[in-house]
């Protein structure tokens, strides 16, 4: 009996470890890319951005993307996919005002997708 309310125990804490963990990398993660998208959209609306530019971020993406398809479905992973190989491209053909609406997609996403994934009783039931 005690060993199996032991084993309950270390398993309910290792599920909310690793919950905890997800939440806090997912987090970092699009908070950081999230600052490269805000770097990219003041250089658009500037019109000072460039095809370089969209693709240093879209490369970072390509990093970041590869430890998240662990944490995160790739529904999620594709739509910014999407959204970020459609702006690099409007960039690099300096039609700035349609690059625009795609980079406040992008930060939104930023912003919302780490909240599917916090802790809370929204998001376990």
């Amino acid at each position: 009996m005690v060993k199996s309310l032991t084993s309950i125990l270390v398993a309910l804490a290792l599920l909310v470890g690793a919950g905890i963990f997800e939440w806090f990398y997912v987090t970092d993660q699009f908070d950081d890319f999230g600052k490269e998208i805000h770097s990219l959209m003041i250089k658009t609306e500037n019109e000072t951005a460039n095809g370089e530019d969209a693709r240093a971020v879209q490369a970072s993406w390509e990093h970041r993307k590869e430890n998240l398809h662990i944490w995160i479905p790739h529904n999620d992973i594709t739509r910014v996919d999407d959204y970020l190989s459609e702006t690099v491209r409007l960039i690099a053909e300096k039609n700035y005002a349609l690059a625009l609406p795609k980079l406040e997609i992008l930060s939104h996403l930023c912003e919302t997708i780490p909240g599917t994934y916090e802790p809370g009783l929204e998001n376990i039931f």
